[in-house]
């Protein structure tokens, strides 16, 4: 299924490049783009180089750093240090999702660069953003019960007396010498139905995060604005880091095996300069302000902004706020609420600069 979703996104990449190319420059040029302001190409290239290497670097950093629990004991998923940094983590994935996709995408395609009908006749921000949303829920909803079903089936086979009921229960239709070993099964499978919850979550969540990084790095490789990439730029590092650390912490719950987290981690780092040296590649043909650009850009946003905020809440947030550790915890609980409140306020605060 990662790799699924791993092809799905990088198929997706040229799609989006053929059709922000199929308008013609001469007519995909908005009337409206005005150059005023500090336009330097040669500085903003410097600073899309610096943009490239500490981008990759504080994404390397966040996403590695639950992975390394080996070496560094405090931040293993058991620990409470773990779970006040995930729900850090959250915090600021949360923001993300509210405070700066959402926006952006309400900036696309409410731009006065589009048509007014339909583009402002209707919300399609907030349409797309609660279908992506559901969809996310619909993936998440339609795994589990695939796994569930595969499950009741092999128990059933195992133990021929052992039915499950409809409200969930096992029941003992046989003899009673195999109860211990079909309770036994249920652990193993309850186990095995979280372990498959971690890895959907993981690989759900690192799609999100690589829409808008994609979009993202393309808007500062097509921009030859310094006043523009400079804040953007201590912007990205700060919630790459903390994104990374909430996937990477999500990606070491689903025990996937070191190959495996070592393509995650990579693939996650190397997505937003990905996006910046393909923004390079094509500022000649590429304007930010040409409507095909600003609808499929703003489309996106809004597709990874209802990703974003229902992983941040959902599958983040309620599932450990609402699990056994945090709830047999106050304290923990409390130090967990500061540490959502804290991630989630420095990242909506750098909404005022980028």
């Amino acid at each position: 299924m990662a790799s699924s979703s791993k092809s799905h996104a990088v198929l997706s990449f040229p799609i989006v490049i053929l059709i922000l190319l199929s308008t013609p420059l001469a007519f995909a040029q908005c009337e409206a783009e005005s150059m005023h302001g500090c336009h330097d190409k040669a500085e903003a290239t410097k600073l899309k180089l610096i943009a490239i290497g500490s981008i990759l670097v504080a994404s390397m950093i966040g996403v590695c750093s639950p992975l390394l629990s080996r070496v560094v004991p405090a931040i293993r998923p058991e620990r409470n240090l773990f779970m006040v940094v995930k729900a850090f983590a959250s915090g600021v994935i949360l923001a993300t999702g509210y405070m700066h996709v959402l926006p952006d995408s309400f900036n696309d395609l409410m731009s006065d660069c589009l048509p007014e009908n339909p583009w402002k006749k209707f919300p399609f921000t907030t349409f797309v953003a609660m279908l992506s949303a559901l969809l996310t829920l619909m993936v998440d909803s339609f795994a589990m019960s695939m796994y569930k079903k595969r499950s009741a089936k092999a128990l059933v086979a195992d133990n021929g007396g052992m039915l499950e009921n409809g409200n969930g229960q096992v029941e003992n239709f046989g003899h009673g010498h195999g109860h211990g070993h079909a309770l036994g099964n249920v652990v193993e499978d309850d186990k095995e139905a979280q372990l498959l919850r971690h890895r959907v979550i993981a690989q759900v969540l690192e799609l999100g995060i690589v829409v808008h990084s994609v979009v993202i790095g393309l808007a500062i490789g097509a921009s030859d604005n310094p006043c523009t990439i400079r804040p953007l730029i201590a912007a990205i590092c700060f919630h790459q880091m903390f994104e990374g650390m909430g996937l990477g912490g999500c990606i070491l719950q689903a025990e996937y095996r070191d190959r495996a987290k070592f393509v995650m981690a990579f693939f996650f780092a190397t997505t937003t300069p990905f996006g910046i040296v393909l923004g390079i590649g094509l500022s000649s043909v590429y304007s930010e302000t040409s409507p095909t650009a600003l609808i499929v850009v703003g489309l996106l946003n809004a597709c990874s902004a209802g990703l974003l905020n229902y992983m941040a809440m959902v599958d983040l947030l309620a599932a450990e706020f609402m699990g056994l550790k945090l709830q047999a915890n106050m304290k923990l609980q409390a130090w967990a609420y500061i540490a959502v409140l804290l991630g989630a306020g420095i990242m909506a605060l750098m909404a005022k600069w980028a």
